[in-house]
């Protein structure tokens, strides 16, 4: 079994924010992959399914993001799995928009997966989805919990829906291949200065 997690904030003013770029990923791969209703459990929303031949839970800790690790760690208590049985989806400053990268460790600046790292350690899955820095550290808060502009936001619903579609590659072990086929999408048009 598999658990597949998205980090964001709960709440609907937080929907199309940066920071949920995690619940975003994880909402479209239980849609493309056809899961029933999600479920309050694990201070969080769970649903299963099969992706890839698999069992899969998708979990959206419902905590707020600091405090991710704490349903994440429920969750994988209750299916008895280990931290190399995780998969995180969530938002990178570090990264340009529209990148992704997967990798295991480095929790960085970001307090959703640091909370994880506290609770189950670092050997789990990470997919990093590029939301790209706003310059100063000072402009970071204000940025990752601010919406999308029209542009990008087209842009991230292709990438999201893309990351849903090949998720099976990352269950099946590839996530080279996995991290080459979100680099074939378009990057998104440049902004106008």
């Amino acid at each position: 079994m598999r658990l597949l997690v998205g980090l964001g904030n709960p709440g609907s003013q937080y929907t199309h924010h940066r920071h949920n770029v995690g619940f975003m990923a994880v909402d479209e791969i239980v849609r493309r992959h056809g899961f029933a209703k999600a479920r309050e459990k694990f201070s969080g929303l769970v649903v299963e399914g099969v992706i890839a031949g698999g069992r899969v839970a998708a979990l959206k800790p419902m905590t707020f993001m600091n405090e991710s690790g704490r349903s994440v760690q429920a969750a994988t208590a209750f299916y008895k799995l280990e931290p190399a049985d995780i998969i995180v989806f969530h938002d990178d400053l570090d990264l340009a928009f529209g990148k992704v990268r997967v990798k295991c460790g480095g929790a960085g600046g970001h307090n959703g997966l640091r909370s994880i790292d506290a609770a189950l350690g670092a050997d789990y899955m990470r997919v990093r989805i590029g939301i790209g820095h706003p310059g100063g550290s000072h402009l970071v808060h204000n940025f990752v919990l601010s919406p999308f502009d029209p542009l990008e936001r087209v842009h991230m619903e292709k990438l999201v829906a893309a990351l849903a579609d090949d998720v099976g590659l990352l269950i099946s072990g590839e996530p080279e291949k996995y991290m080459t086929r979100m680099a074939l999408l378009a990057p998104p048009p440049a902004k106008e200065e």
